[in-house]
């Protein structure tokens, strides 16, 4: 009988329904539980670490793992120590970490530093960390999923004077290794751990990581408390649903919580202001340059001004993901040198953060650098630097300034400068400025993406097109000239200010990663719910009576159809699922 397949007829036997719940169990969605009376049992969500899980399986969640770097005379950096002590790192892994765990020798950073790195994962690993939680990622906004191909590296590096050692230097780095892209939550945990770990050592770390394994998961949209070694740290994930530009947890901070000690107001934002401070003039042109995943290099002094920068600018399109690769600190050591220098094929489209006077040569023949000096402390405003030209520019001097060929598609808005400049006069915080940068930077992407979500949700055909016998309709193709048509009554002009050839820049990013990016991420989203909206009239229809006016084969075709969907989604974790999982039930029965 063709059905033979469809359900278990023994223990060990395999049907599609077991494979869906496999399917369920592997993209890390929650276990749907027939109880006895046949309806699902909704699961409470656990504030602490979530029943059944194993020890280590909390820490999973937030870290990979956590790596001590230090200086050897002989082999230079090593990796020390790395916890908990069953994490797997590849020698590629660790050789990247060690390299980029350390500011150059140029840098010259006494006493502590904090920045941030991104390496690309060793081909051959397992794509999950962490499955169970791996479905709290669809309520993140899309800038803030884990890229599986990517790891970050949060580093706390430490250089004393200590004449007791050969070299007359103690030099260590306390490095977290993790998925998320958390870079303001990280830092501060370290600013909460890693001056007492160089006093104390091993067993304050392994302590300091209990914690973090007791930590409830990374749920977006809930607030956290998270104790770590006597300080409680509130936090709250922004969700896929969140109005951008909000901060949530500032509400929620006006009750009084005796026993916290941190709250932060993000777990992902940078200074805005003070990394675009040198170069805020020419803020709306790196705008473009970013949104159309131009290559650019950031050269700066140090680490932290390298990381900062280069985050800040991945950060000025948001809430538009940058699909591009990005590296805040980048080395000649790093596995990807020799593939990002080359002059045999033009610059890719990333972003790199450097400090090795090297790179002033290797990396001149790029298009677009910006390098930069000192970040100055709050309060305290540098030279704005000026546009040079790279044209007939041998070699890179000292002096701080973008050079670039660029011509900017958009006229420049004088307002957000004058309200800046204002700003700097009247010594506003540097919070409160990059408040209205990111404002600024938020509303100019909007008005651009806008006509774009609008031309993409006419893609999608009618419901009424949508019929329970026949598979669900596909999108309508992007056509560009179509899409340009649109502009002239529904353009950016309609939400912005600024002028200039708006229809330049479209042509332009039609072309660009973001654009690839952004367009498969919601033709993807929009098929989903083509998807949903199947299941829904599949549901809604009688099959037990449409059974009955049909063939056994044919009702036999219809099952192995729709397991085949219950298949796909519980993949996609689709709230119908279970609806479905009864009806082939019933048929099952009656056949």
């Amino acid at each position: 009988m063709a059905l033979r397949g469809l359900a278990a007829s023994g223990p060990g036997s395999r049907g599609p329904l077991d494979e869906a719940v496999a399917a369920a169990e592997e993209r890390g969605a929650p276990a749907v539980v027939v109880a006895a009376g046949g309806a699902p049992e909704d699961d409470d969500e656990d504030e602490g670490r979530g029943r059944g899980l194993l020890r280590w399986d909390g820490f999973s969640a937030w870290l990979h793992c956590v790596c001590v770097v230090g200086f050897d005379l002989e082999l230079g950096q090593a990796v020390e120590v790395i916890y908990p002590q069953h994490s797997k790192l590849t020698d590629k892994e660790k050789t990247n970490i060690c390299y980029l765990s350390f500011p150059d020798s140029n840098s010259g950073c006494l006493g502590d530093t904090q920045f941030c790195f991104r390496f690309r994962q060793s081909s051959g690993r397992r794509v999950s960390l962490h499955c169970l939680l791996d479905h709290y990622d669809k309520d993140l906004p899309v800038y803030l999923k884990k890229d599986p191909a990517y790891f970050y590296g949060y580093v706390y590096f430490r250089q004393v004077r200590d004449k007791s050692l050969k070299r007359g230097y103690f030099q260590k780095s306390l490095v977290l290794i993790s998925k998320l892209p958390y870079i303001h939550f990280f830092h501060t945990v370290l600013k909460q751990i890693a001056p007492e770990y160089f006093e104390k050592s091993e067993p304050y770390l392994e302590a300091a990581c209990n914690d973090v394994d007791r930590w409830p998961a990374p749920v977006p949209g809930k607030t956290l408390h998270l104790p770590i070694m006597g300080v409680v740290m509130k936090v709250r994930i922004p969700t896929c649903h969140d109005k951008p530009g909000t901060t949530q947890i500032a509400q929620l901070t006006q009750q009084a919580d005796t026993h916290i000690s941190v709250i932060l107001p993000t777990v992902h934002e940078v200074d805005l202001f003070r990394c675009f401070c040198p170069v805020f003039l020419h803020s709306q042109m790196l705008w473009e340059l970013v949104l159309l995943g131009e290559p650019l290099v950031v050269m700066a002094p140090s680490p932290s001004e390298s990381s900062e920068t280069v985050l800040a600018l991945v950060n000025c399109i948001s809430p538009l993901k940058y699909f591009s690769d990005f590296r805040p600190y980048f080395t000649i050591h790093d596995s990807e040198f020799k593939e990002y220098t080359t002059r045999t094929q033009a610059p890719p489209s990333v972003i790199l953060g450097v400090t090795n006077p090297f790179f002033a040569k290797t990396l001149q023949h790029w298009p677009h650098i910006i390098r930069i000096g000192d970040l100055k402390p709050a309060g305290e405003i540098p030279k704005q630097v000026k546009v040079k030209k790279l044209k007939n520019l041998k070699t890179l001097d000292s002096k701080p300034g973008v050079y670039t060929s660029y011509k900017p598609y958009l006229n420049r808005d004088e307002e957000i400068i004058k309200q800046l400049q204002k700003g700097v006069q009247q010594k506003r915080p540097s919070e409160a400025q990059s408040v209205i940068l990111r404002r600024y930077f938020l509303e100019l992407t909007q008005s651009f993406i806008i006509p774009l979500e609008r031309y993409v949700a006419s893609l999608m055909p009618l419901q009424k097109s949508i019929s329970p016998w026949k598979s669900p309709p596909q999108l309508r193709q992007f056509l560009p000239e179509e899409f340009m048509k649109t502009l002239e009554k529904t353009g950016p002009q309609l939400t912005s200010r600024i002028k200039g050839d708006w229809i330049g820049l479209y042509r332009h990013f039609l072309k660009s990663p973001n654009f690839d990016g952004w367009f498969k991420t919601r033709r993807k989203e929009m098929t989903q719910k083509l998807e949903a909206l199947h299941l829904e009239a599949l549901c809604e229809e009688d099959l037990l009576l449409w059974t009955q006016k049909h063939t056994e084969v044919e009702t036999v075709d219809l099952v192995l159809k729709l397991k085949n969907k219950l298949v796909l989604d519980a993949r996609d974790g689709h709230q119908n699922s279970f609806h479905l999982f009864c009806l082939i039930k019933q048929i099952w029965k009656k056949l």
